[in-house]
């Protein structure tokens, strides 16, 4: 039998950290072992400063401490040091009497804990340039000296824009887009590079490059430029240790030199030139001339502001190589890569000196099969590469990005070869956590889709799209698909370091804008279901992670966002005025419209009873009884007067609508026989309409949950397996790698929706994920018990799939649960739960006479107990462990 383990030992939710500036950080393992029904009984945490000093000198030992919490235990040593690092080692005690052995070693690494402790300037280049308009990027170098025997070197760096760092001619690290997009004027992030091995005795040069990016690039579809300020600036500082404990400091000043190099021109949305026969190679060594370099200027900018990165960094995670080279029917010759994805191509050339390559970037072809880019509205996504003429040349851009899957190349001499281009797939790099997995081939193309869609969208903020003159943090869309994302990667460090922005970006009066980190003109704000990001996210985190802490961090902004949704309107317990998105783009529009036909004043008030509920529970959850109370008793107000406003006594809604239905019931909004009428009436809405949806961005993700859950399981699977239009798979059908923003952005006839907003990448409907991963795969937490601590399984074995599966990498471990068909029509259902927790497992039509775990009666089982008979099946609360269970029906 496998003995017990301590394993996967993280701190803020990342395996051995460096530079982070949580002065209490916390720290999390799993447990591994070879029985069932394992659950830790104790544990004890020793820290020190190296491995070599456990024994001798701890900055903190817990002692055994009778617990059973092994997530997000808080640090409770001596006051941590900057530039630091920290080595922890764990073991635990189980229930049965075993122990574990010490864990392997893990650390954690502070960076600048304090403002102060930044002595760098802020330098920009003394360059002229015109500030509204793109221009070359900015290089910068220094030179230093290594005199001695170095112990260790770390850099710590920023920019206002974005830069790339070298030394010695080597890039930095493999982070892209740093410092990354946060509320710029409050919060601003720095990196943390250990450079030791890039260091060299003697001479030694440092190199940065700065672009635009969202500091001051085009941002939104007004062509405004320099939303957080109009000129460029680095920050940097060399920490070099020698091995006498002497320290060098090397840092941004007004000794550094500043140029222009190869790159003209780099933004965001349109793109990236690139002049070959301006490259100055060798400009960040030690030797390379720079007598024709300007100088630097030293800027006065906030050090404040500045924060340890919080989230995961943006890298190249996969390559893709181009699938067909095809010629249009225009004579274009495009490439097409198989996959609508977000990054950039890198490619091969020879060329002539001066010669110049165009390469363009689209989601689809038109009907025709031509190159098309009506969608991408002002956004050029045009890469430009020049020339230098000394035989094979190579390139991919460095600040910019593109959503595609074809590309025109325009230009390039020869006949292309597949294998000179690579598309490189760019995203926050998350660790994947969920899988799903069905026995219908479409649904499986959805799940993909899905998760293509976040990883496009998940570029360092949660955008709604990443190709058109757009790609901003729209709240509405990230507080519906939060949940799905929580499954497929640990979006954990994500969505902390975005909900920290919108409380930044939060209004004084609680109003919260649409998009975070927020650029849009404040001519409106605060729609409801966009802005109920505010509440929705946070408690998703620590639903899906058991978060406490964000919660405590998050509270005042959620309490305002309640309280200023309260003091909206003429009627304090409805929310009846201002403006709202709606039910965008539901299907039940009027013409020439983008609100479904869902009054607004009904969403908006079934919202503000929605987060107010949430409110109350963090508030209860945090020890807040006082507030817990109030807004109990609001929330009770607000679903009377929503009953008395919407719907008659004999339970009809005053909006005949599918979301309308969905929203009263999903948010509890209505009881008894009233409840029963409204989930009557959905379901005649659904078959009046053929078994399609006509909901928008507010129905769409509550729909097949709420039919589920009120005994229409049968019609959720209709709805979810239909392949007409309007349908989750009508998309696949029509080829979709991705999610669409429209139900019929490519209408069956192959003409588009629209040009104006027809985005091809837009994760909003992958929030069915949800639905599949919960319900049909059946894998949940314990809303009492959050972050999977107890688990909730119950499988819905339905029409239309032979098995499904679902498996999540929880913060305890690996849960799964799957279920098939036998050949003589009963079922068989495998689960997994990691030790340390607990599940409720629901199985359905099942008898306890007669069920069977890994081929012996239930009652004989190790690790099953409470065993009950229910009318629609049995249901059993299980141990850690493996169990497969079959019934023949």
């Amino acid at each position: 039998m496998q003995p017990l383990q301590v394993t996967q030992l993280t701190c803020e939710y990342r395996r051995n950290p460096v530079g982070i500036d949580v002065i209490q950080p916390r720290l999390s393992w799993k447990l591994v072992s070879g029985r069932r029904n394992v659950k830790q009984n104790a544990y004890q945490i020793q820290v020190a400063a190296a491995p070599e000093l456990f024994d001798t000198q701890l900055i903190w030992d817990t002692g055994k401490v009778i617990s059973d919490q092994s997530v997000h235990v808080v640090y409770e040593g001596a006051a941590l040091e900057s530039r630091t690092r920290y080595v922890y080692r764990i073991r635990i005690w189980s229930e049965h009497g075993q122990h574990s052995d010490w864990s392997e070693t893990a650390y954690w690494e502070t960076g600048l804990l304090t403002p102060s402790e930044w002595t760098a300037d802020w330098i920009t280049a003394s360059i002229p340039r015109d500030p509204e308009q793109a221009e070359p990027i900015d290089m910068f170098r220094t030179v230093f000296q290594i005199d001695g025997q170095v112990s260790r070197a770390v850099i710590y760096a920023t920019a206002l824009g974005l830069y790339e760092l070298s030394l010695n001619g080597n890039r930095v690290g493999d982070a892209l887009f740093t410092p990354g997009w946060t509320s710029y004027t409050s919060r601003l992030q720095y990196q943390t590079y250990p450079v030791t091995e890039l260091l060299k005795d003697g001479g030694n040069a440092l190199g940065l490059m700065v672009a635009d990016g969202w500091y001051k690039g085009n941002l939104g579809w007004q062509t405004q430029r320099n939303c957080y300020g109009s000129e460029r600036a680095a920050l940097l500082q060399l920490h070099i240790t020698y091995e006498d404990g002497s320290e060098q400091i090397i840092k941004t000043g007004d000794n550094w030199k500043a140029s222009e190099g190869p790159i003209r021109m780099s933004e965001l949305y349109h793109g990236e030139t690139y002049d070959a026969r301006l490259e100055q190679n060798g400009w960040d060594t030690w030797d390379y001339d720079d007598s024709g370099w300007g100088g630097t200027t030293v800027r006065e900018h906030s050090k404040e502001i500045l924060i340890a990165q919080e989230n995961n960094p943006a890298r190249i995670v996969e390559r893709l190589q181009p699938i067909e080279l095809i010629r249009t029917p225009a004579g274009e010759t495009v490439l097409d890569m198989g996959q609508n994805m977000v990054g950039w191509m890198h490619f091969s050339v020879e060329g002539a000196a001066g010669h110049t390559i165009t390469i363009q970037h689209a989601e689809v072809l038109d009907k025709e099969g031509n190159f098309y880019t009506g969608n991408l509205r002002s956004a050029k996504q045009t890469n430009v590469y020049i020339c230098k003429g000394e035989g094979v040349e190579t390139y991919e851009p460095r600040f910019t990005f593109q959503g595609f899957r074809y590309v025109k190349l325009e230009g390039y001499p020869g006949e292309p070869k597949l294998e000179q281009f690579t598309g490189c797939v760019i995203t926050t790099d998350l660790e994947t956590t969920g899988h799903f997995e069905c026995s219908h081939p479409l649904i499986n193309q959805l799940q993909h889709n899905i998760v293509w869609g976040q990883i496009g969208n998940f570029l360092d903020v949660p955008t709604d799209c990443p190709q058109r003159d757009e790609r901003l943090g729209w709240t509405g869309d990230a507080q519906v698909f939060i949940r799905t994302a929580a499954f497929n990667r640990n979006v954990a460090p994500f969505f902390t370091k975005w909900v920290r922005d919108l409380k930044a970006d939060q209004f004084r009066d609680g109003g919260v804008p649409h998009v975070i980190p927020d650029v849009l003109p404040q001519d409106t704000h605060s729609s409801s279901a966009w802005g109920d990001a505010a509440v929705i996210c946070p408690w998703t985190v620590y639903l899906s992670y058991g978060d406490k802490r964000l919660l405590a961090e998050q509270y005042d902004s959620m309490k305002s966002w309640v309280d200023y949704i309260h003091s909206q309107g003429d009627n304090t317990y409805l929310w009846n005025s201002g403006f709202h998105f709606g039910d965008w783009l539901g299907l039940d529009a009027k013409e020439n419209s983008y609100k479904g036909a869902t009054p607004s004043d009904l969403i908006a008030s079934a919202f503000y009873a929605y987060s107010t509920s949430l409110l109350a529970q963090t508030a209860k959850v945090l020890g807040k009884s006082s507030d817990a109370a109030t807004y109990e008793s609001l929330y009770s107000k607000i679903k009377e007067q929503f009953r008395n406003e919407f719907v008659t006594p004999a339970g009809r809604l005053c909006a005949a609508t599918q979301t309308a239905h969905v929203l009263a019931l999903m948010f509890d909004l209505v009881e008894g026989e009233q409840k029963k009428r409204i989930v009557q009436t959905l379901v005649e809405l659904i078959e009046e309409n053929s078994f399609h949806l006509t909901t928008g961005f507010v129905g769409t993700p509550y729909l097949c949950h709420v039919l589920s859950d009120n005994g229409q399981h049968d019609i959720a699977l209709k709805l979810v397996l239909q392949e007409s239009y309007p349908s989750w798979l009508y998309p696949v059908t029509q080829g979709a790698t991705t999610m669409w923003e429209h139900w019929d952005g490519v209408k069956a006839d192959g003409s588009f929706w629209s040009d104006d907003m027809n985005s091809f990448n837009h994760y909003a409907y992958g929030a069915i994920g949800d639905w599949l991963y919960q319900v049909v795969a059946g894998l949940d937490t314990d809303h009492q018990s959050t972050g999977y601590k107890h688990i909730k399984i119950r499988p819905r074995v339905g029409q239309g799939f032979e098995y499904a599966k679902a498996s999540l990498e929880s913060m305890y471990g690996m849960i799964h649960s799957g279920w098939e068909r036998t050949e003589q029509g009963g079922w068989i259902v495998s689960i997994t739960i990691p030790a340390n927790t607990t599940a409720e497992v629901h199985l359905p039509d099942a008898r306890l006479e007669t069920l069977l775990e890994s081929g012996h009666s239930i009652f004989e089982a190790e690790g099953i107990y409470n065993r009950q008979q229910l009318a629609d099946g049995v249901t059993i609360t299980l141990g850690s462990g493996s169990y497969q269970f079959t019934a023949n029906l």
